[in-house]
């Protein structure tokens, strides 16, 4: 025990000694304090539909559905405040999706429910810079002599809030058909329950790694799992509704895209569970660009003040 105390000890010893090292001088992470961001990626959803080819694993990514795969396209501002901290505001725009005629679980199969949906979603993250590597080269060129090369390496942590919007639809008579205004478990109608909204908080949780490619730009990779509060991205949530209700009182389509089960039909009648009523969540995987806008230009920055006043003897 006594030695296992002493390696932990050791090693935040040298995590906090290799932090201070790197952040060599105040100007080098003050130089790099506002970036812009833009890039894109692959989303992956986790909810009631799709997924892997056995029961459904709540919040796992191993209930991932790697041919439901889809794109996302980001961008933002980012501010460090701190050698250790940093906040940004950024801006997703992406495609999810699922599709129980993707999986061979004998009752998601059956069930053949699926839906795509666009998420516009807005987050305000705080990074916590874990690990880094940052320093200036030489300042001046001599011919025959190496000088210290440039380095800006990070890994670092990050959460926050965000709001989401989402519009799941599902494809009947080869068009994208919104599912909300269908009611496809009786919401909004006399016996079901409460017609859910288009939007939703979000927290999102990641990882990033980012490297330089010159003194103003940086390159890296994020990783990003996002927790929502709805369950209805997937427009999937409680219990079968009655299709004849649904037929009479909102339309044929709104009866057919409730229920549209290829077979076993007494496992998906009226009142049987259509979902698991757990909250969706999804994530992204962005390769992401940023440009340092602090200064105009690294050399601008770092010259030394002009003297304005006059030596006195």
């Amino acid at each position: 025990m006594k030695l296992l105390t002493g390696l932990v000890l050791l090693l935040f010893a040298g995590f906090t000694f290799s932090q201070h090292t790197n952040f060599n001088t105040q100007r080098n992470w003050s130089l790099n304090k506002k970036e812009i961001m833009f890039g894109g990626g692959a989303t992956q959803f986790l909810g009631d539909l799709g997924g892997r080819d056995r029961i459904g694993k709540d919040y796992s990514l191993a209930d991932i559905d790697f041919p439901s795969t889809s794109w996302n396209g980001m961008v933002g501002y980012r501010y460090r405040f701190h050698p250790y901290w940093a906040t940004s505001t950024v801006l997703n725009v992406g495609m999810v999706r699922g599709d129980d005629a993707l999986t061979n679980e004998i009752i998601r199969e059956s069930r053949n429910l699926h839906f795509r949906s666009m998420v516009v979603e807005v987050e305000q993250r705080l990074e916590l810079i874990i690990l880094a590597n940052e320093k200036f080269g030489a300042r001046y060129r001599i011919p025959g002599m190496k000088g210290m090369k440039n380095h800006n390496e990070q890994i670092y942590l990050f959460t926050g809030v965000g709001i989401s919007y989402f519009n799941p639809k599902a494809k009947y008579n080869g068009s994208w058909t919104a599912l909300r205004p269908l009611h496809t478990e009786g919401q909004g109608l006399a016996t079901g329950p409460d017609q859910y909204l288009p939007v939703t908080a979000t927290v999102p949780f990641g990882i990033g790694f980012r490297m330089g490619i010159g003194r103003m730009w940086r390159i890296g990779i994020e990783a990003t799992y996002v927790k929502t509060f709805s369950d209805y991205i997937d427009d999937v949530s409680g219990v079968y509704y009655d299709p004849n209700e649904l037929a009479s009182q909102v339309s044929l389509t709104s009866a057919y895209l409730s229920n549209p089960a290829l077979q076993n039909p007494t496992w998906f009648a009226a009142g049987q569970q259509r979902g698991d009523k757990q909250k969706d969540a999804y994530f992204y995987l962005n390769v992401v660009f940023a440009r340092n806008i602090t200064y105009k230009d690294y050399a601008q920055a770092r010259k030394a003040p002009k003297w304005r006043g006059r030596y006195k003897f």
